[in-house]
């Protein structure tokens, strides 16, 4: 039986180097609802995936919600910080 091997196609220049990530840390004041909703709209992830990041960064003290280009992240932190959730972005790995 042969077997089809697939290639990543690389000419994107997309290839995970030079990623950006946004990171969200637990506070007191926002309810476990208000931090899934915003992420939900930030990030465009489903309600489950906003649970799961919220109970990291209420269990963990912090947690990684975004990976995308640095634009991306920016916006998607500044509307996560606008209901008073801290948030950085920085880069994916430091390369």
């Amino acid at each position: 039986m042969s077997h089809v091997v697939l290639e990543p196609d690389l000419s994107s220049g997309e290839t995970g180097a030079g990623r950006w990530m946004v990171v969200i840390y637990n506070n007191e004041s926002n309810s476990m609802d208000e931090v899934i909703d915003i992420l939900m709209i930030a990030t465009q992830c489903d309600q489950q995936e906003a649970a799961i990041e919220m109970w990291e960064a209420h269990t963990f003290g912090k947690a990684p919600v975004h990976f995308a280009s640095k634009e991306e992240c920016d916006t998607a932190a500044a509307i996560i910080s606008s209901i008073g959730i801290k948030t950085e972005v920085s880069k994916e790995w430091n390369d």
